[in-house]
């Protein structure tokens, strides 16, 4: 204990050093003098420097410093780095898009249609509306090229209430549950191919998910390189499979299999809100076309590689997903398609044979890859608002030699294992698409918005405006047509704990009032966990 306060305290005396040019530009930030003397923010261990705010056209003063910021510097002492150039950048969007959706969700939205031809059409328009909404994203994320998503967007156009309950919603449901639904997709899976004869036993499934959950926090709490590694790695392995399955489907198409692609469109037209469910389970197999938008801090020359990554990346997924929807009517009924519990691997028996278990093997590649992206992202999102004063100051704290956030990562782990030891994938789908979908259109929203009080800012990349527009009347669309059509107290239940955050924004945010214990709790946690404040100014400048 004694050796980690020791080098603590050294990096603590280099880091002070190193920022007292900043620190002296006419900033006042509050200090606290440590037992050794040295004077750093929050009474922590470490550096933590002021933000050198920066204030816009509007003069509303919220935007951050547009385009390719100078970003952390080798004379800060921890930092996040720009490592991730184009081709991660379309790893983390493929991988993280393609992941247990296409495997979960062909049958569930079969059951909300009632249509071949329907679903189909649903598929490929929550593909377009994925890439509409990635593209709006674009301009936001080239715009304000800091970490952190809706949540920064939010600050620019809102102000700090809306972006607290963003943050709050996310942190403890939206992305946790994100990764809860993909860790128990991949155990399914994974422990079905060593189950023949029955249904997979759901302790074991569940286990298996939070091994799962625990090897994914290793690997991105060791290196920011093994993370993108892992997530390049198994987002070509995924591609593999998916390739797989088209030569299958194809295959069986030359045969003359098409018999259950010629009356596509028999059947009843279903109504508005089931319409609006079937999105819901389509666009959950698309989610993760906004994850790059988290992490652009880390991004080489954002306001170019973000949106070739976004381009290139999701028509990739919609092209993969309509091939692989046409390979499965190929092989299966409808009702064979809706009856089976794992779509994929029954696909694997039909064509492959002695060879069929390869298919639960890439889709656990497929699902462990999507897990590992999602959680890289979701930590930054934490590390973005907490910086900010919206969460524990711990969740903003990196590992004093790793430079990953730790504690952002393990947090957001913790929520994801408690949600997989009491949820199911049905009821988290749900309740995810119906509270993320509200936060999207609150993005778009704040493009338009912008677009008035922010004419004259800096926009590498700029979008139609009527691509926002789109995207926030069919995000209304979304939210507000299940509500009428199948009322259920789960969305009032969603909509109170968004505004429930409020309750913790006015004391602890608004007023900045913090329990005299959280100080020992956050040193405690910093000898534990290694891990110190980044330089606010290293981030910004």
């Amino acid at each position: 204990m004694r050796d980690k306060i020791s080098q603590l305290f050294c990096l603590q005396k280099n880091a002070c050093k190193n920022n007292s040019t900043d620190n002296n530009r006419g900033h006042n930030v509050p200090t606290k003098t440590t037992s050794n003397g040295t004077m750093c923010a929050n009474g922590s261990l470490g550096t933590e420097g002021p933000e050198a705010p920066e204030t816009d056209s509007s003069g509303t003063g919220r935007m951050r410093k547009p385009l390719e910021r100078n970003g952390s510097t080798q004379n800060h002492v921890v930092h996040l780095e720009r490592r991730l150039g184009l081709f991660s950048g379309v790893a983390l969007i493929v991988g993280t898009m393609i992941g247990s959706g296409i495997f979960v969700s062909p049958s569930g939205l079969l059951v909300r249609t009632g249509s071949v031809g329907v679903s189909f059409i649903i598929w490929l328009a929550c593909g377009v509306l994925s890439l509409l909404g990635a593209l709006a994203y674009a301009e936001l994320g080239t715009m304000n090229t800091s970490s952190g998503a809706e949540w920064a967007y939010f600050m620019d156009a809102y102000g700090p209430a809306p972006a607290f309950l963003f943050s709050w919603v996310s942190t403890l449901v939206l992305k946790p549950s994100q990764m809860a639904i993909i860790c128990l997709s991949f155990a399914q899976y994974a422990v079905e191919a060593f189950v023949t004869e029955c249904d997979p036993p759901r302790g074991v499934v569940k286990m298996v998910a939070l091994v799962a959950i625990v090897m994914i926090l290793f690997v991105n709490c060791y290196s920011v390189n093994l993370g993108m590694a892992v997530q390049n790695v198994f987002t070509a392995a995924k591609l593999v499979a998916v390739v797989v399955v088209i030569c299958g489907g194809a295959w069986k198409l030359m045969q003359g299999n098409t018999q259950h692609l010629s009356n596509a469109f028999n059947g009843p037209m279903p109504n508005v809100g089931a319409i609006a469910t079937a999105f819901y389970t389509g666009l959950w197999a698309y989610d993760g076309w906004n994850n790059l938008n988290y992490v652009t801090e880390e991004i080489k020359n954002p306001s170019k590689n973000l949106p070739r990554s976004i381009i290139i990346g999701i028509p990739l997924v919609t092209l993969c997903y309509a091939l692989i929807n046409i390979s499965y009517l190929a092989a299966m009924s409808p009702q064979e398609m809706i009856e089976s519990e794992a779509v994929a691997v029954t696909f694997g028996n039909r064509i492959l044979g002695a060879l069929a278990w390869l298919m639960p093997l890439s889709v656990t590649i497929s699902t462990f890859g999507s897990a590992n992206g999602t959680l890289f992202a979701a930590g930054r999102l934490c590390f973005a608002a907490s910086r900010e004063g919206h969460l524990l100051d711990i969740l903003s704290y990196v590992h004093v030699r790793r430079l990953t956030p730790a504690p952002g990562l393990i947090f957001h782990s913790l929520i994801a294992s408690a949600m997989v030891l009491h949820g199911t994938i049905d009821s988290l789908i749900d309740f995810f698409s119906f509270t993320a979908w509200i936060f999207y259109g609150g993005a778009m929203l704040a493009l338009i918005v912008m677009r008035y009080t922010k004419p004259n800012y800096p926009r590498p990349y700029k979008v139609p405006i009527i691509i926002p527009v789109v995207v926030l009347v069919i995000s209304v669309y979304l939210v507000a047509a299940p509500i009428f059509e199948t009322p259920r107290v789960e969305y009032l239940y969603a909509l109170l704990f968004i505004f429930a955050g409020l309750i913790f924004y006015v004391p602890f945010v608004k007023l900045g009032m913090t329990p005299r214990f959280m100080n020992k709790v956050t040193l405690f946690l910093q000898l534990l966990l290694e891990v110190v404040p980044t330089s606010s100014m290293a981030m910004f400048e």
